[in-house]
């Protein structure tokens, strides 16, 4: 069976995602308690019920622990296990929630101080939340959905439904250093020192994509000495990044405003490791 674990900080769109993996064709769970997720896959499994998607968060705290023993266990039994986190920064999830009017769901738990119980901010419960969900992120496929549209996070989920479960899934995503590095990014590389084609009105309009910005970086000695540069440090590392049983691995490229530079050197260094490795690529300033 394909099971998709969905887990993530609350507000950070696991709605969006159960709704696009349902209309995918994906049986979907919404909430269930940790220890009830080997009996749901067995009574699935009866009913030939090929995929299904069961979503997991912080309110079920107590019991997360177990997941990745149950995780590890169902995929000896032959299960295909993939698990898809959501996060944001902080500043972005209040914005939500406030736009929403709706609480977060770890405020009706009670902090407690030395003198008195006291019910926790909105900022506390969201950063509890993180440390809850630690350790189901740590072997997730993240997506950072900061400043993304709910049409851009569908694209990415259903980008995430094809790919294959390999040893290593590859990602190469470009970024904005203006908007903040992405939460998802495992390796980050600057290249704003390059020079820059903004500053070419020809050039300006366009994107890493496009052939007039390409033939400008092909040009410039530094940009593909950086090239080569991080094209030896991955090639030498992957390696050992699949050794330690690392599922997804972000590589995360800025300039300054994303369009142009780490649009480029995505695309290119993407080209390298089609062939060898599953690969998928994102531009965060480009939706």
């Amino acid at each position: 069976m394909d099971v998709i674990l969905i887990s993530g900080i609350s507000g950070s769109g696991k709605s969006v995602t159960l709704n696009v993996l349902e209309d995918a064709g994906y049986f979907c769970v919404d909430n269930l308690p940790p220890s009830l997720l080997p009996e749901l896959i067995a009574t699935l499994e009866h009913e030939a019920q090929m995929k299904t998607a069961i979503a997991m968060d912080s309110r079920s705290a107590h019991l997360l622990t177990t997941v990745p023993a149950t995780v590890e266990k169902l995929r000896q039994a032959g299960h295909t296990v993939r698990i898809l986190f959501l996060t944001a920064s902080t500043e972005s999830l209040v914005a939500r929630f406030s736009e929403t009017r709706r609480s977060h769901p770890l405020s009706h738990r009670m902090g407690i101080d030395a003198h008195a119980s006291i019910h926790l901010t909105l900022t506390e419960c969201i950063e509890e939340e993180r440390e809850i969900l630690a350790s189901i992120q740590a072997s997730a496929h993240v997506i950072d959905t900061t400043d993304l549209s709910a049409n851009q996070l569908r694209k990415w989920v259903k980008e995430f439904i094809r790919i294959e479960h390999v040893p290593l899934t590859l990602m190469f995503e470009s970024f904005a250093f203006k908007r903040g590095v992405p939460l998802d990014a495992d390796l980050v590389f600057d290249v704003r020192m390059i020079p820059n084609p903004h500053y070419d009105l020809a050039l300006r309009p366009l994107t890493g994509r496009d052939e007039p910005v390409i033939e400008f970086l092909d040009n410039q000695p530094m940009a593909q000495e950086m090239y080569q540069d991080i094209l030896a440090f991955l090639r030498k590392w992957i390696p050992a990044f699949k050794a330690d049983n690392r599922s997804y691995l972000t590589v995360a490229i800025g300039c300054t405003g994303g369009q142009h530079r780490s649009v480029y050197m995505v695309e290119k260094l993407t080209q390298q490791f089609l062939t060898t490795e599953q690969v998928l690529i994102r531009h965060r300033r480009l939706h």
